[in-house]
């Protein structure tokens, strides 16, 4: 008996262990469950199962039912791993015999990701050994101290590494999601996948972690207006004199309250959304490269291909045709 009702989409199986975060398992479910096609189907199918099928404990005061069990996870095309508090990733090094048994049942080629602590039975199986990976900014030492062979960067929302992903603590498994759906189908899809739920369409995985850092009082000026007009502006040559402008700043204190804000300094912002711009015109236009590279304010093609080529490792050119022959594929 098939595990997964719809054959013709990407199937996402889900296994949460007792004393999951109902918030995470719920990001999966929402998050994937809105992304259609240009036709409005749905693209992906998701599936939610545990080690032995029953009810589930949570970290709040109620239980879920899942009468799923890891049979599920040998039909996936991804498997997300959330965090559990109470069989929280085992002290040793390897997994418990249960766990295995249920890991090795994942197709080779599928992609699997976790969230939050979740990462720790990634490591445990050997999958993150020699990979960059991150966690919540409180386990990273223990994640890194448990498992040397993994590179942990405790100061990334998410890391991709092909088929195996890992994301920090809770929201951030919203920021991994929209990465998979924006990799999958392109930035149109995870846009409106991101304006359903209401959240950011777009974080990258290397924007820092909010960690230490205390909320802005409400009376305290922000960077937000500053922001959005440089979003309006992107095709502009902009400078962080012409940005604390729009907020009366000097730029010495816009730059210390951007940093504040955002996690990252305002010109790596405006590059990350450059290439962003870049990546949307790529996809869902024919301009040609010199355009694209003017549009989105790199001034010149040599410029976008040299940001693009360290952002994503590869050309503009071969993006396009990687992604416009996958949206041919698809139809």
């Amino acid at each position: 008996m098939a595990e997964f009702a719809h054959p013709e989409r990407h199937h996402v199986a889900v296994l949460v262990r007792h004393g999951m975060l109902v918030m995470e398992l719920g990001i999966v479910h929402r998050l994937f469950g809105q992304a259609r096609s240009a036709s409005g189907e749905p693209l992906y199918e998701v599936v939610t199962c545990t080690l032995e099928p029953g009810p589930v404990r949570t970290d709040s005061d109620f239980t879920i039912p899942i009468d799923r069990g890891p049979e599920v996870l040998a039909e996936a095309d991804t498997v997300i791993i959330p965090a559990s508090l109470t069989e929280y990733e085992p002290m040793a090094r390897v997994l418990t015999p249960p766990l295995d048994a249920a890991l090795r049942r994942i197709p080779e080629d599928a992609r699997i990701a976790s969230i939050c602590t979740g990462a720790f039975v990634l490591a445990a199986a050997g999958l993150l050994d020699g990979r960059r990976a991150t966690t919540h900014w409180r386990s990273a030492d223990e994640l890194q101290a448990r498992f040397p062979e993994v590179d942990v960067d405790p100061c990334v929302l998410y890391t991709d590494d092909g088929n195996v992903l890992t994301s920090a603590g809770v929201a951030s498994g919203i920021d991994l999601v929209l990465h998979m759906i924006r990799r999958d189908h392109g930035a149109a899809v995870a846009n409106e996948v991101a304006r359903g739920t209401v959240v950011s369409p777009h974080r990258e995985g290397g924007q820092a972690q909010f960690v230490r850092r205390p909320v802005p009082e409400p009376r305290t000026s922000s960077t937000k207006a500053a922001r959005a007009w440089a979003l309006e502006n992107l095709h502009r040559p902009l400078t962080l004199r012409e940005l604390a402008a729009r907020e009366a700043m000097s730029t010495r204190t816009f730059t210390r309250r951007f940093r504040d804000e955002v996690g990252i300094s305002a010109l790596q912002w405006l590059t990350q959304q450059r290439i962003e711009r870049a990546r949307q015109l790529l996809e869902e236009t024919d301009l040609p490269v010199d355009r694209i590279a003017t549009e989105a304010g790199f001034g010149t093609a040599a410029s976008l291909r040299q940001h693009f080529q360290a952002a994503l490792g590869v050309s503009p050119s071969a993006y396009r045709s990687t992604f416009r022959g996958e949206l041919v594929a698809q139809a």
